[in-house]
């Protein structure tokens, strides 16, 4: 058994699969994060000054639940993705290019949150299952959080 999981009061099996499951997600974060860039980067039009600085606080943002879904997957004795094949193969969320209107973007982030927080919330469940509180407490801030982006994303689509 590995020693780390034991000391955690974690199983080895439900750790895999959660493991599993958060591999899913990290790889809807990157793609999310590089359709995010590009949103940054193009935007135009009369709210470029205000969705510039959105786009921005996205991914940077995104930048850091990266990471931290990375480390939880090394927590549990597993290895993140980090190729951008795996990435590709592996989410839900498809690359987008070439959007420069604004509704356009802030339409595609809110169908990306939804997959992404649809995911959040069968993770939740199994970390809940597992007496994974690390997980699921990670889970339970994500969902706080896109959920509220998702409000601001709807209200700004009208």
């Amino acid at each position: 058994m590995n020693k780390l999981l034991s000391t955690l009061g974690l199983d080895e099996g439900q750790s895999e699969m959660l493991s599993l499951r958060l591999n899913e997600l990290l790889a809807n974060y990157q793609v999310l994060y590089v359709n995010t860039r590009g949103f940054h980067w193009n935007i135009k039009g009369e709210k470029f000054f205000e969705l510039h600085v959105k786009f921005e606080e996205l991914y940077a943002d995104l930048q850091v639940k990266i990471d931290e879904v990375a480390e939880r997957i090394l927590t549990l004795g597993q290895t993140p993705f980090h190729s951008y094949s795996e990435y590709l193969s592996n989410s839900t969320i498809s690359e987008v290019t070439n959007i420069s209107d604004g509704k356009e973007a802030v339409a595609s982030l809110l169908k990306s949150l939804e997959i992404i927080i649809h995911i959040e919330r069968e993770i939740l469940d199994l970390s809940g299952d597992s007496n994974d509180e690390g997980t699921n407490a990670l889970m339970s801030d994500y969902i706080r959080e896109q959920e509220k982006l998702a409000w601001m994303y709807s209200a700004f689509l009208g």
